[in-house]
């Protein structure tokens, strides 16, 4: 029979993917995680996680192991709730994946909240434009652009966001008046690089305006939005984004926008785990309960 305790330890150094944070949060010496982990493998005759320099990152006998030890953590919960009568509170650690935009200017702002409800869960916001797998545990939960069509995936719409043209006050005061969509031929933009967009869904400059004239492109949202904050350009901005910048104005507003949709993506092992439920609640909440601030006043 495995030693329960061991698949703690386990599960604690799949999370934090380094002994020396496993061990702070499991209260014991690294050391100790580090034999507890050698002795977890010598029994069950494989090797569960690769060693480098930047961590521990697991197989896939690991990646098999860890829906199990999941289930076993999660119905030992249960037991204390429901046999001993007591308030064992989801813990533990999860990772969500956002594109940048999402995660830095609308989930993080309301971290407190979850907080609040659950102070024992600690969420890695990971808030990028590269796709995180789920299948190879780099993240518990992702938030995407799509629907995805294959896969042991449990998805569900989160909310329709809205992308308009915004020009900045300063921008639009130098430069001619834009009353047609034929006017944006003389005016500058700014924009994604194009070889590394690796998402369609991010191309809506080149789909909404012909040949524009690009002078600034970076893969970082935020700093597409400050060079277009500070004159650079005109360019597609997230209406949740713009919300917060008086400075900003909607360029020709009832021609040009992109209407998208965000989706939460979770695999089947983990959704029913209390702590990935906690946040996959909250995240569905956050975003459906503001339509005018994702899809623009």
């Amino acid at each position: 029979m495995l030693n329960w305790n061991d698949l703690r330890f386990f599960l604690e150094l799949a999370r934090q993917g380094k002994l020396v944070q496993a061990a702070t949060r499991l209260h014991v010496d690294h050391t100790t995680v580090s034999r507890r982990i050698d002795a977890l493998e010598t029994q069950l005759e494989v090797r569960l996680f690769d060693r480098s320099p930047r961590g521990y990152r697991l197989t896939d006998a690991g990646l098999r192991l860890l829906p199990l030890a999941e289930k076993m953590e999660s119905n030992s919960i249960q037991v204390y709730q429901e046999i001993a009568g007591k308030d064992a509170r989801p813990g533990g650690t999860v990772r969500v994946a956002t594109p940048e935009a999402l995660g830095s200017q609308v989930i993080a702002r309301h971290i407190d909240e979850f907080r609040r409800d659950h102070p024992g869960i600690e969420i890695e916001l990971v808030a990028e434009s590269q796709r995180a797998s789920l299948s190879k545990r780099e993240a518990d939960i992702a938030i995407r652009l799509s629907r995805p069509a294959t896969g042991r995936l449990v998805s569900w719409k989160l909310c329709d966001y809205r992308i308009r043209l915004y020009g900045s006050e300063g921008y639009l005061a130098r430069h001619e008046v834009v009353a047609r969509v034929s006017d944006l031929g003389s005016h500058e933009f700014v924009s994604y690089i194009d070889d590394l967009i690796e998402m369609p869904e991010l191309r809506y400059l080149e789909a909404t305006v012909k040949k524009p004239k690009v002078v600034f492109r970076s893969n970082n949202v935020i700093a597409q939005y400050n060079a277009i904050l500070k004159g650079v350009g005109l360019g597609m901005v997230h209406c949740f984004m713009a919300e917060g910048a008086p400075d900003l104005s909607v360029v020709l507003g009832e021609k040009i926008a992109v209407t998208r949709s965000y989706w939460l993506l979770v695999h089947e092992d983990l959704r029913s785990v209390a702590r990935v439920d906690a946040v996959c609640r909250f995240l569905t909440r956050v975003l459906r309960r503001d339509e005018n601030l994702m899809m623009g006043s």
